[in-house]
């Protein structure tokens, strides 16, 4: 899977993700309501795109998931895809057939019918352009598509892929019409049809206006009468102030740990704000490049394990918004385990010390830390110098930081220029493969000149034939017992998803999840 913009940007704060919302489950039927007041929404990130074939990067995905249907969708609370545009869908030939059923009355909201014509077309579409932003990749795994009539689509697979479900249930899934859309070219009128619960009514690189789509069939009961998203590119102080002045009723994605802690450690009553907190599987790693000359040596790597003090971190960086994170597959999905503490424990200077010696290595370790500023999350500088601190005191590493322009750094990593640097990941769908395959697969997006035969060949391609994710587990704990004994990247921390908000609004706690779907019929404004 190649590089893409969803594990480029960071999430409003980061902590441990607590377990997941025990919600209800997706509330059924195909009213949708909708007469509630309209919500205000303000947010730091940008809309990247208004084309599914195009977006991969979490504001463009909060368009998708509110204006396009999927096949499948994920429920709140919920790790685990149900049927959604579709009626029901299954595998057969071994996970290497999926074929779904249309639920009856599908409409787009220009009133068109939604039919096994433009499934096709949608997936096909994406996997045409291949836009570099986009989410092909994703769907890579596609070998053809048939629309047998005009209520059944079938996806014949190149190799066995058991998480298909949860891929197509992503904003990769999107289903377009295929009067409005060109088979072959990417839509740049700042437009979007699609059968979703809402239709987009306006775009500008600083607003996007949302209304109740009565043509939606679906799952989802719309809580207000439309969403009118404010967009600040970044800037966090100006989302704050337009909270605190009552320019936008929710704040999300985009304060920093202090704004966050700052606000859940003050009272609030007499402000009419409210801190509200989900789960979350978004994480970010320390990568090590296997061939740089320094941190290629497996010592040196080890000594870094021993020494990085997670909690110091998530309490000095993060403010307590963060909680430690000593595993490939987050808390909250099947297939987590504890492997790099398990192997390294607590921070140990007495081991760092052993694990150089133990390499041949007897004088301070030069080395340097890799950042750039805010694209991983404001505070991303500060971790790294910590983490330099960190080393330099246990008289081991002579460690500095330097923090690049995203663009070079990128150039850098991929010429092979960095031993250590910093990496966050926005998650696809909520599954172990979408923390592995990427990191340890072919063509990883790590860019860390890391392989193992094991994991690519045999470990990877056997979980990902198998329908059963929960019997996934052990093969997942192998992955990660390997990665923690070769050590080309260090998981740091998971995170949190926060949304503040007036105390007149309900609801947010059922759009912050780690299936990342922030979903605007959930938001009710009292």
């Amino acid at each position: 899977m190649k590089a893409h913009n969803k594990w480029l940007t960071a999430p409003l704060a980061a902590g441990l993700a607590a377990a997941l919302l025990s919600g209800c489950g997706t509330e059924q039927g195909g009213d949708s309501g909708g007469s509630g007041a309209a919500v205000r929404v303000g947010m730091s990130d940008e809309i990247q795109a208004t084309d599914p074939a195009a977006g991969y990067d979490p504001g463009s995905w909060l368009l998708f998931n509110n204006v396009f249907q999927s096949l499948l969708a994920f429920p709140k609370g919920a790790s685990e895809p149900e049927p959604e545009a579709a009626d029901k869908c299954g595998f057969s030939a071994g996970s290497k057939v999926y074929t779904c059923t249309l639920r009856e009355g599908l409409k787009f909201s220009n009133g068109n019918p939604l039919t096994s014509e433009d499934v096709k077309f949608s997936f096909e579409r994406a996997l045409k352009i291949a836009d570099p932003n986009g989410p092909a990749p994703l769907l890579s795994s596609i070998a053809s598509i048939e629309a047998p009539d005009e209520k059944t689509v079938v996806f014949k697979l190149k190799v066995p892929d058991a998480t298909f479900p949860s891929k197509i249930a992503s904003g990769a899934g999107s289903i377009v019409d295929h009067r409005e859309y060109a088979a072959d070219a990417l839509r740049t009128d700042g437009k979007a049809v699609g059968s979703g619960p809402y239709k987009l009514d306006s775009f500008s690189g600083t607003e996007a206006v949302f209304s109740a789509n009565e043509s939606y069939q679906g799952n989802a009961k719309r809580k207000n009468g439309g969403v009118t998203l404010k967009l600040y590119g970044g800037d966090r102080e100006a989302l704050s102030k337009a909270l605190s002045a009552g320019d936008v009723d929710v704040a999300y994605r985009g304060l920093s740990a202090d704004d966050i802690a700052a606000l859940e450690n003050s009272q609030n009553d007499d402000k009419g704000i409210q801190v509200v907190q989900g789960s979350s599987a978004e994480v970010q790693h320390m990568v090590f490049n296997v061939k740089d000359p320094v941190v290629g040596k497996l010592g040196v790597r080890k000594a870094i394990a021993h020494l990085v003090d997670r909690e110091a971190l998530v309490q000095n960086v993060y403010k307590s918004t963060a909680t430690p994170l000593y595993s490939i597959v987050p808390a909250g999905i099947a297939g987590h385990s504890t492997s790099f503490f398990d192997t390294y424990g607590e921070p140990d200077a007495a081991k760092a010390k052993k694990a150089l010696r133990d390499a041949g290595i007897k004088d301070k370790v030069k080395l340097t830390l890799w950042s750039t500023p805010n694209r991983f999350g404001p505070s991303t500088d500060q971790m790294m110098d910590a983490i330099a601190a960190q080393l330099n005191d246990s008289g081991l590493f002579d460690a500095k930081v330097e923090s690049v322009p995203f663009e070079q750094y990128e150039k850098d990593i991929a010429a092979g220029k960095y031993g250590v640097y910093v990496r966050g990941w926005v998650p696809d769908y909520p599954d172990a493969d979408n923390f592995t395959s990427p990191f340890f697969g072919d063509d990883n997006v790590l860019g860390n000149r890391y392989k193992n035969a094991l994991i690519t060949g045999e470990l990877l391609p056997a979980v990902a034939a198998s329908p059963d994710r929960s019997e996934t587990g052990s093969t997942y704990t192998k992955v990660q017992d390997l990665v923690a004994d070769e050590l080309p990247l260090l998981p740091l921390w998971q995170g949190k998803q926060y949304a503040v908000a007036r105390d007149t609004v309900t609801g947010l706690e059922w759009t912050l999840d780690a299936s990342t779907v922030f979903r605007f019929w959930e938001i009710k404004k009292g």
